[in-house]
């Protein structure tokens, strides 16, 4: 999510904040985009998401591929799959306000000391190979956002190691949902890898131990 060595102040730090000012709006639009068509056709939004987000890693100053590599970066991702899109109801036994004292865990990371969350819920997957539980994270600090990071069977193989997010609503990674239900769309297929996958220097926040899935989920970004 950041780099682990921040750069020192001065012209070159300003105007990396002015770069990643506009990467994030580049991001946020591109969901806002990605919502709006997915009402009507959720495969359609995903092709719109995977070619501008490569665009964005190639060609970007804020991208987390390395600069010697970004000329010849390009995305892979499984084919679409409609049965990995769910909408589901998040578990509101253990849900916390947000805005409340931060009294979350702590989840691990990449590098570095770990950030704190809080853990808003739980939401029940209703996968073909069987219903799989995933906790539902709030940033503490940074941006602040709903976070749900996974891991899964193809962790190591085809996808980074220590997992993958699925929503991330610090970088604006947040498909939709209805608030007043209590409900969240999880579309696997825009599952992605965390800047650290593809460069160390990112501190990125990991799945913790209940969100390790024990199926492949075989949607989304992958590496190889």
């Amino acid at each position: 999510m950041t780099p682990s060595e921040p750069g020192p102040a001065g012209t070159g730090a300003g105007r990396a904040s002015l770069e990643l000012a506009d990467w994030r709006r580049r991001i946020a639009a591109l969901y806002v985009d990605v919502r709006e068509r997915a009402a009507t056709d959720p495969r359609a939004a995903w092709e719109r998401w995977r070619a501008a987000r490569e665009i964005l890693y190639r060609e970007h100053p804020q991208s987390p591929i390395p600069p010697a590599d970004r000329g010849a970066f390009r995305a892979r991702h499984w084919p679409y799959d409609p049965a990995l899109r769910f909408d589901v109801e998040v578990d509101i036994e253990l849900e916390r306000d947000p805005a409340g004292p931060a009294s979350g865990p702590r989840l691990p990371m990449s590098t570095g000391s770990g950030l704190e969350f809080s853990r808003i819920g739980r939401v029940l997957v209703p996968f073909a190979a069987g219903t799989r539980p995933l906790e539902l994270f709030w940033m503490a600090g940074y941006a602040g956002g709903l976070f749900l990071p996974f891991r899964d069977a193809t962790n190591g193989r085809e996808t980074y190691g220590a997992g993958r997010y699925l929503l991330d609503g610090a970088k604006s990674a947040d498909l939709g949902g209805d608030a007043a239900a209590g409900r969240l769309l999880l579309d696997f297929n825009f599952a992605f890898q965390p800047s650290c996958a593809f460069d160390p220097r990112w501190a990125c926040p990991l799945a913790p131990p209940k969100n390790r899935l024990d199926i492949a989920v075989e949607a989304g970004e992958r590496l190889a």
